[in-house]
């Protein structure tokens, strides 16, 4: 990678959620009317200025780069290194005075996403990693701590973390998903970005996610796997590009994905 400065990318990746967590916060504490785009989700004024600030950021140290923006689309850049974009995921939840919800990004190179980071600004929490580099976190003004996934490896001692009820709760996924959390210790569901962060920090086994879009996973395969677990599609395939996903500690991720024997 004598291309790419990955330090240099971790700190963009980094310094850009930060400025993203700063752009909706203004909009969080005053509340923020809620638009519909073409395909039924919502956007706010602070997914754009969020966006923007992202943009701003990446584009300081990485102007060559090309961008894929939930809200802006596609920017053309060189088609070695990518800048992969959602500003709120979890814009329901924010719009609604939630926790759960924060800016994602992740750089894509050579096909692979090998830094990213993300933030739960309502939180104080912000998650970093880069390939070989680990994965931290930062609360508030304490230290960054060195991520870790859990060492449980028995799934009936597991805690399963869920992702979006309607796309995991419907045929092919309905009857393997509810085995597999009625046969897990406890089931959860934060939802968006706060569901992967519960196997980050070592509070859950398994998280699997469906029915979403590459920008909604595009650091969480590189903070994972940096924090020692493992991620793939539901097929098992170690990649974001899928719309869906486990990720998990590596210690249950086999036994999840031949309870989910996916098949498309």
């Amino acid at each position: 990678m004598s291309d790419l400065d990955l330090a240099q990318a971790l700190a963009t990746a980094r310094r850009a959620v930060v400025a993203a967590s700063a752009a909706s916060m203004i909009h969080f504490r005053r509340g923020v009317a809620v638009e519909i785009k073409p395909d039924r989700t919502p956007v706010t004024a602070a997914d754009r200025d969020a966006e923007a600030a992202i943009l701003r950021v990446v584009r300081e140290s990485f102007p060559a780069h090309g961008v894929l923006g939930e809200e802006t689309g596609e920017h053309a850049g060189t088609p070695e290194s990518r800048w992969i974009v959602d500003p709120i995921d979890g814009t329901r939840g924010f719009t609604r005075g939630g926790s759960f919800w924060g800016p994602l990004l992740g750089l894509e190179h050579q096909g692979e996403v090998v830094a990213g980071a993300m933030a739960m600004p309502a939180l104080g929490e912000t998650y970093w990693a880069a390939k070989g580099m680990g994965a931290w976190l930062q609360r508030g003004s304490d230290a960054p701590v060195r991520l870790q996934v859990s060492g449980i490896p028995t799934w009936s001692e597991a805690t399963l973390s869920l992702g979006e009820f309607k796309d995991l709760f419907r045929p092919p996924l309905l009857e393997p998903v509810t085995r597999l959390s009625l046969s897990a210790a406890q089931t959860r569901c934060y939802g968006d970005l706060a569901g992967c962060a519960l196997v980050l920090t070592g509070r859950a086994e398994a998280w699997i996610e469906a029915g979403v879009k590459i920008w909604d996973l595009s650091p969480l395969k590189i903070l994972v796997e940096e924090a020692g677990g493992r991620f793939t599609d539901l097929a098992g395939k170690p990649t974001i590009a899928s719309g869906h996903c486990v990720a998990s500690n590596g210690k249950v991720h086999d036994y999840v994905l031949r309870e989910l024997a996916f098949a498309g």
